[in-house]
Parts: C-alpha cells; structure tokens; sequence
C-alpha cells in the first residue's frame, strides 16, 4: 500500500474509533447476553403498586427475570446473590405512555426520521414497528433514567386523520426493544389539521366514514380503503386495538367520548389540554387520558383551557390517568425518562395523590395499552425494577440498579460515556 493510501486508510480507522467513541452507548456485553440472574434485594422501601405505601425493610427475591416474593424483613434464600438497597426506594420501571424513542434521532436528519408514512396508500395500517432502532442513544438515555418501556406512536400516514399503529416496547439491551406491535391506533384531531380539511368537523367526519366503511364494506370499486387499513379499522370495531384520539380541546374530547357511547370502542385520550373539563363523562365511558403534567400554559388555541391540576382533576373524578408527550416536543423523545418523573412530580406537586403518580408511570400506562398485570413488584411479574438514590420524582435522584427481566443493565449512556472519556483526559 502506498503513503497516501496508507494515509486514508489510518484515517478512516480513526474516523470510525471517533464515532464508535461518541455515538456508541458503552454497555455490558456480558449482560446483554446472559440470561437473568437469581438475586435477591434485601432493606428496600418497595413500592409495590399491589398498595398505596411502600413495604419498608422489603426482601424482594427475584428468580428465573420475574418476582418470587416480596416479604417485608424476609429471609434471605441461600445461593443467591445480595444487593444492599440500604432503605433506598425500589420502584418498577417506569413507562412512558407516549412517546417516539425509536423512531426518531435527529430532528433535522430525514434518515433518522420514521415517524410518518407519506404514501397517501397506507393510511390506518401504517406499522412503525418495522422501524423501531434499539441500538438509538435515547435508548439507553431513557434507560438510564429509569425506564424500562414505552409506547412510541407515529406522527401521521397517508390518510389523515389517522397516524397509524403504535408499538410498545420494553427497554433491554440490544437492539430487540420491541415487546408488542399494534397496540393502538393514533388519530389527531386538532385546529392544525383544518390546514389541510377546512374544519375539525370534517376531520371527525372522516375518521367516522372510515369506521362505517370499515364495519359495512362498499363494493370494490367504491372502497376508499385498502384491504390492510379496513382490517385494522375492524380490529378498531371489535374492540382489539383501541383507537387512541390525539386532541386537546373539550369539544373534540366529547366528539370521542360520543363515539364511544355510539360504537363501543376502546378509546385513549392523548394530550387532552382541557380533558379536566369533560372529567365526569370521561370516567363515566371509561376512557383514560394520557397527558403531560408539565404542560400548563397553551401554545394553541385547542389547548386555551389548559391547568397544572388537570391530572388531579382526572384521577378525582376516577379518570385513569398515564403521563406521555412530557416536557414539549424536544423533551418527550430526547429526554423522555427525566422528563416522565419530572412531570410526575408537577402533577404531585398540584394535587395528584403520590401513589396515583406512581400508578401513572407504572401500571396505569401499561394497562392502557394492553399490559395488564404487570408494573408491579409481585410474585409472578416481571422484574422490571428500579433501585434509587432518592425520591424518583425528584430531578436530583439518580438510578442505582436497574433490571429489565430479571438482567441487570447499568445505567449508562452516551452522556456518561463522553464525561468518562473527557474526564480521563484531565
């Protein structure tokens, strides 16, 4: 090989050790592929979520990736490994019921970008599951801040009003995050599409037409459909897949609220800026609101009679209530872990009960999108835990331990990666 080429090739090398450097998430390979261990947390504050209090002193004894028991000053079984949790709070891994980790990177990079399907064909049956990047740094980012799920939903298909089929994921490590696909179906209904259909009485009239034509199907020349939309709109009718409305203002969360009483369907509210208004009727059709808590001042019309105790309200009324899209449109992906116990704590903070808080990032989330049972520290359950160096709602407070199916993951990230790498300079 000759000078220059040697050169270029030199540089090439160093071109990639500098990207693996700061793009990559240092990880335990050997805890990506061992299976769970046996262990054992002994002297924790385990909130549970079977109750409204902690179990003080708890031994939580953890075998084969799910919960044995959990016994406040339980024995300690022999053989297996002890973490000291010292009194600290042991929670279940929180979920974030709203957001797009996975799917996006770099705002200002198409390539990283699979939100939205352009291809005015594919409408309902748009699946972002195919896209999901485990490998993405908010993975780990999110992670690290104590989450070991998330819904991430598309932002729009070819058919407006619908957006498309969202996933839920659970955070391991590797690049296989995907738990569930199709987990509910995102509309948005909203004054920003009367750019597009002259008026929200039109985008309801469209997403009714659909229903109707997905329930009573045309001749096949008539249809508007393709056959892949229209079996999801079925799934949608039979109650399968929930049909989850992005909306804020009041009237259009009563347009939802009618579309359950008339067709029946499970229906999420997601956003629902003024859903505290309509909190009555909402629990009344059984139809929970995931929401930001940070949310507080309007950026929209639709949004004009937005509150810092909207999730208070809600949950008085017994509205189930999850918390998604926190912290505006940069935080919900980038720091979509930080941002979910920081609103947690502002909806604390105005008047929501600390165990609906918690239930609101745990269990609450994952029931609303088909999980049921789990989000809780119980024999049977997956162990999905938290170990904390302080209150989880407090921005200060750090992850310790954090499991995803019984495997330990440290809590590292590409941030901590370049404050090692920099630090080591010094």
């Amino acid at each position: 090989m000759n000078a220059r080429g040697s050169g270029r090739a030199a540089t090439f090398v160093a071109v990639v050790g500098l990207v693996a450097a700061l793009g990559a998430v240092p990880s335990s390979s050997q805890a990506e592929a061992d299976a769970p261990r046996d262990v054992v947390i002994v002297h924790a504050n385990a909130w549970t979520m079977v109750a409204d209090a902690p179990t003080r002193d708890a031994t939580i004894v953890v075998v084969g990736g799910r919960v044995r028991s959990v016994v406040a000053s339980g024995a300690v079984p022999a053989g297996l490994r002890v973490i000291d949790a010292k009194g600290a709070n042991v929670t279940p891994g929180f979920y974030n019921a709203a957001t797009q980790i996975g799917l996006t990177e770099i705002t200002g990079s198409g390539d990283t970008r699979d939100l939205a399907a352009k291809n005015a064909s594919i409408g309902p049956s748009f699946d972002v599951s195919t896209a999901v990047n485990g490998n993405s740094p908010l993975v780990s980012l999110a992670r690290s801040d104590g989450l070991t799920g998330a819904t991430s939903y598309p932002s729009s298909s070819g058919v407006p009003p619908f957006a498309g089929l969202a996933a839920a994921l659970r955070l391991r490590m590797g690049a296989d995050v995907l738990d569930r696909a199709g987990v509910a179906e995102f509309v948005t209904i909203s004054g920003a599409g009367n750019a597009e259909h002259g008026s929200r009485a039109a985008q309801w009239q469209r997403l009714r037409l659909a229903l109707e034509e997905a329930r009573t199907p045309p001749a096949a020349d008539r249809a508007t459909l393709s056959r892949a939309d229209a079996e999801v709109l079925r799934r949608v009718l039979a109650g399968k897949v929930p049909l989850a409305i992005t909306t804020d203002r009041e009237s259009d969360v009563r347009q939802a609220i009618r579309l359950v009483d008339e067709l029946r369907l499970r229906v999420i509210i997601v956003g629902g800026a003024e859903a505290w208004r309509a909190a009555t009727d909402l629990a009344r059709a059984r139809i929970p609101v995931v929401l930001d808590p940070h949310a507080n001042l309007p950026s929209t019309f639709d949004s004009l009679g937005m509150r810092a105790d909207n999730a208070a309200l809600l949950a008085r009324a017994g509205v189930r209530v999850a918390f998604g899209n926190v912290g505006g449109r940069t935080n919900f992906n980038f720091n979509a872990g930080i941002a979910l116990r920081e609103g947690a704590g502002l909806a604390v903070s105005n008047g929501l009960p600390y165990a609906e808080a918690l239930r609101a990032v745990t269990t609450t989330a994952r029931e609303i999108f088909g999980e049921t049972g789990e989000g809780r520290i119980a024999p049977g359950r997956r162990a999905d835990l938290v170990i904390w160096d302080g209150d989880p709602f407090e921005p200060a407070t750090n992850v310790v331990t954090l499991f995803v199916d019984g495997v330990e993951i440290a809590p590292e990230n590409r941030q901590t990666a370049l404050a090692r790498r920099y630090s080591d300079k010094r």
